[in-house]
């Protein structure tokens, strides 16, 4: 009670409430479910005994789909294995930039009188660049620039989709057809082909083909469990044991790379103190 709150010198505060709309407490939710996948991923990575970095992106528009990218990625990218979840993706257009990050190899490495990257040294160039086995969960709701960056993972031989099927929309748009009251007009405008699928990349109208396919059950997702993500870890765990992920060996002691004396140049030294010794003799019978 207050009084008793009053004996015990607890003073009352004012409590002010700030009521939210409905999509802000939307935003909130996803922001929990993605932190806890994220130290979910890294706990069943850690308890398979190996280390493993883990991001979402919610879409592919703009500073905040870069911002999420470069948080959870750069501070992860040493390690054996990562995963990329676009689920639920919304699309955008930064596909190209996530996949120039992606294709960064490791040519040459950097050592330190008494450190490495071990020990918390410099790494390898290129800088950050990922050398694990990286796995990329796509599901139903992957759409647009979602399904284009898990394409492009495929076709460029960089990871393996695990999941489900994605939505099925690859043609492109400007989103630039407004209206005199202010509405918009959208079309489809520009259209994606390659070598291997033709027009549409396999996506329109079909949607990204998982190499694994996976789903999650509605009852055991409601209760908590991630079917997809833990088949993402078993997956990487066995790739790993497969072709495990190791610096290359030390080229040992750095060769002694001093100039070596030569013969001659020995013999010209000991031309010179004999010369010394015989004009010192000189001196001394002439003084």
């Amino acid at each position: 009670t207050a009084a008793g709150e009053e004996e015990a010198g607890l003073v009352p505060e004012p409590l002010i409430v700030v009521p939210i709309t409905p999509g802000q407490g939307d935003d909130l939710d996803y922001a929990a479910w993605e932190w806890k996948t994220r130290l979910l991923a890294k706990s069943l990575a850690r308890d398979a005994g190996f280390g493993c970095g883990y991001l979402h992106l919610r879409d592919m528009s703009g500073a905040p789909s870069i911002n999420a990218f470069a948080r959870d990625f750069y501070s992860d990218y040493d390690k054996e294995a990562f995963i990329i979840d676009v689920r639920n993706n919304r699309g955008g257009n930064i596909d190209s930039w996530l996949l120039d990050v992606l294709q960064r190899k490791a040519w040459m490495f950097w050592q330190g009188r008494s450190s490495n990257i071990t020990t918390g040294g410099l790494g390898w160039d290129q800088q950050f660049a990922f050398r694990g086995h990286l796995v990329v969960l796509v599901n139903e709701h992957t759409s647009s620039d979602g399904e284009g960056f898990a394409r492009g993972v495929s076709e460029l031989g960089l990871g393996v989709i695990i999941g489900k099927r994605t939505w099925g929309g690859g043609i492109w748009l400007s989103s630039d057809n407004t209206l005199v009251d202010g509405g918009i007009a959208t079309a489809a405008e520009i259209g994606t082909y390659n070598k291997n699928f033709g027009w549409g990349l396999g996506i329109e109208q079909m949607g990204v083909i998982p190499d694994v396919e996976v789903d999650n059950d509605p009852r055991m997702a409601f209760e908590g469990k991630d079917t997809q993500l833990d088949r993402a870890v078993s997956y990487l765990k066995d790739w790993i044991e497969r072709e495990p992920i190791t610096l290359p060996e030390s080229p040992g002691p750095h060769r002694d790379m001093s100039k070596p004396k030569s013969n001659k140049m020995q013999a010209s030294v000991l031309c010179l103190v004999m010369c010394y010794v015989s004009m010192n003799d000189c001196l001394r019978q002439l003084s």
